[in-house]
């Protein structure tokens, strides 16, 4: 494994940024970095054969956009923290990949999600019921289930239990499955978080990269607000901290100028390497 890169494909809550007939100070910046599309990333990597690879965590609905913005040129895989619509429905565009690369694509989740994307997306999942034949997606559907790792093509991903308000997800634990090493890795990817389960915490231990849900300042009873992203990310003591799924209450310059040293917002666009 080589080449390894992630890209934040978006960082912004459910709404985006701007938000629809907002005229508030950050909806109306002319800041880049406060123009945040809905939360999804991108892991780009030279498997040991000298293939390149991409995989997708979750599928915004702008993801068309993000993939044109910021060059996913090809996916392998997609894996899936939850089922909510700001992550998933983004899926119907994944078919142009597989026109592009004339196979399927692995999609990875827990049965939750499973069930609620083949419910959502049945032309896809069931796409012998169309009416008419149809340029739809090919996908392999594969059960997650935290705490147990999967490896795709050379990089370990272990789904990892957090709290989203009452709604049990995941988010995942990244890291070389062989002997290499990478500054970046372990990074662990927790969006959507407003806590963290004690079975948790050991799969957080050594982590070089930490991205953390952090919403807002004020309360919100399913994310973590940028105090309590702080807290956690101050035990978590990973080298670098990036904070995603802002919202408009949240101005990049300000706020980021008032984080500890090691912890930043992320932005769209943005690409570790």
């Amino acid at each position: 494994m080589r080449d390894f890169r992630f890209k934040f494909l978006g960082t912004g809550t459910s709404s985006g940024i701007p938000v629809i007939g907002c005229g508030c100070d950050v909806c109306r910046s002319s800041d880049p970095r406060d123009n945040r599309l809905r939360t999804s990333a991108c892991l780009e990597w030279t498997d040991a054969s000298g293939k390149p690879r991409t995989v997708l965590i979750d599928t915004s609905p702008d993801l068309r956009q993000q993939a044109l913005r910021f060059g996913v040129k090809r996916l392998d895989a997609i894996l899936y923290t939850h089922n909510h619509v700001d992550h998933t429905f983004g899926l119907d565009e994944v078919r142009r990949y597989n026109a592009m690369q004339e196979q399927a694509i692995d999609v990875y989740a827990e049965a939750p999600t499973l069930s609620f994307l083949k419910r959502t997306f049945g032309h896809i999942f069931e796409s012998e019921k169309n009416v008419n034949q149809s340029f739809v997606a090919t996908l392999i559907a594969w059960p997650l289930e935290a705490g147990r790792a999967i490896e795709l093509h050379g990089v370990r991903f272990t789904p990892v239990r957090v709290l989203h308000g009452k709604l049990p997800i995941v988010g995942f634990r990244i890291e070389p499955a062989g002997g290499v090493s990478h500054p970046l890795l372990p990074l662990c990817y927790l969006t959507d978080v407003s806590a963290i389960p004690p079975e948790t915490w050991p799969l957080l231990r050594n982590t070089s990269t930490l991205v953390l849900d952090a919403l807002r300042h004020r309360h919100h009873p399913t994310h973590l607000t940028i105090g309590q992203a702080v807290s956690i990310a101050h035990e978590v003591g990973a080298a670098k901290t990036y904070f995603v799924h802002m919202t408009h209450d949240i101005a990049h310059e300000a706020t980021e100028a008032e984080l500890p040293e090691g912890m930043l917002l992320a932005y769209d666009g943005l690409t570790l390497e």
